[in-house]
């Protein structure tokens, strides 16, 4: 019998927009659906995630292959494109919906999810404490077509957004540019 390779990885990092495209061209990622996560009612809309209460976060599910990318790969794809020291949201959007987090669907990943986070707290690159949250999946739902590739649909928006929103200068100054 034939080992299932497809997983998926459930990943918070703010505004979803921003956490699709720098994992799009990776090999082995088949899909990446912008979406909430986490919290407590079955099927929220944008708006009742933004007006808080629901305890869901903004996230992005992916579905990839496993002999094709690892785990570890994606993860550090996710430390790369967020600020994890941020407990009040990320860069300029402020709210626990914009908070990071990863979701674990199983043991192996919440494993190599916990490691990873101890070897980026141990790397000197924050002098503040990681404060992503790292807990078992529950759910997740997709958010409504018009935020689902927003960066190819309005690119010029998307770019200047993340411009804004202070994302790239913080890639920048604290990676390099190297995501």
């Amino acid at each position: 019998m034939p080992q299932k390779t497809q997983q998926l990885a459930t990943f918070a990092g703010g505004c979803f927009w921003c956490l699709v495209s720098p994992f799009e061209h990776i090999n082995g990622v088949h899909s990446i659906v912008s979406g909430f996560a986490g919290g407590n009612i079955a099927h929220p809309s944008y708006e009742q995630v933004c007006a808080g209460g629901t305890g869901h976060v903004e996230a992005v599910q992916i579905t990839y292959d496993t002999n094709q990318v690892s785990y570890q790969t994606l993860l550090d794809i996710f430390w790369r494109n967020i600020d994890p020291t941020d407990a009040g949201g990320s860069f300029h959007d402020r709210g626990f919906h914009y908070t990071s987090a990863i979701f674990c669907h199983n043991e192996a990943q919440l494993e190599i999810a916990n490691a990873s986070k101890q070897a980026l707290a141990e790397s000197g690159k924050f002098e503040a404490p990681i404060v992503t949250v790292i807990k078992p999946y529950t759910s997740f739902y997709p958010a409504e077509e018009h935020h689902q590739n927003y960066h190819k649909k309005n690119p010029e928006h998307y770019n200047q957004y993340r411009i804004d929103s202070g994302r790239e200068a913080f890639i920048l100054k604290v990676w390099g540019g190297k995501l």
